[in-house]
């Protein structure tokens, strides 16, 4: 199976929900140039508040990131797994998995917000982008628009 995972994760606070903070946490990008790597690894950048959203990358074994693939009669089975189960936005019902033919990528966006236990600090907030391509190719592929789009981003205040 040849597969090119990107896994990008944007968190912040409170803080960056409005204002300068705000515009430039908007402005982060959810596609990057894909690194030479083994293929058993996902190229993972995550960019956050306290960074000043500028990314860093780094690279994961496959198995770490939180995206289900399976292969099936030659189409690529994509679904990311949500987690954890208690942030918001809750969602009862998910899209289907997403099957790639060879040539073909899907980006697929989910959101989260986590509150603390006692209250004591402010909200957080994380967005994932996953960019899954299938079969060969180039190291831009994730800087072009997808062949298929899921935002399964909700609301979260």
């Amino acid at each position: 199976m040849q597969v090119t995972v990107q896994w990008i994760r944007t968190s912040w606070t409170k803080r960056s929900r409005g204002g300068p903070a705000a515009a430039r946490r908007n402005a982060v990008p959810v596609g990057f140039r894909v690194p030479r790597m083994p293929p058993s690894v996902a190229h993972v950048v995550r960019m956050r508040e306290q960074d000043g959203f500028d990314p860093y990358d780094c690279q994961e074994d496959l198995r770490e990131v939180d995206v289900r693939l399976r292969e099936d009669d030659g189409r690529l089975g994509v679904l990311p797994r949500v987690q954890p189960l208690f942030a918001i936005p809750p969602r009862p019902r998910r899209p289907p998995a997403v099957r790639l033919v060879p040539g073909q990528w899907v980006r697929w966006q989910l959101n989260y917000r986590f509150s603390s236990a006692a209250g004591v600090r402010d909200w957080s907030y994380w967005l994932d982008t996953f960019n899954i391509a299938y079969g060969p190719v180039g190291t831009d592929v994730f800087l072009s628009p997808p062949t298929v789009l899921v935002d399964e981003r909700g609301p979260v205040r």
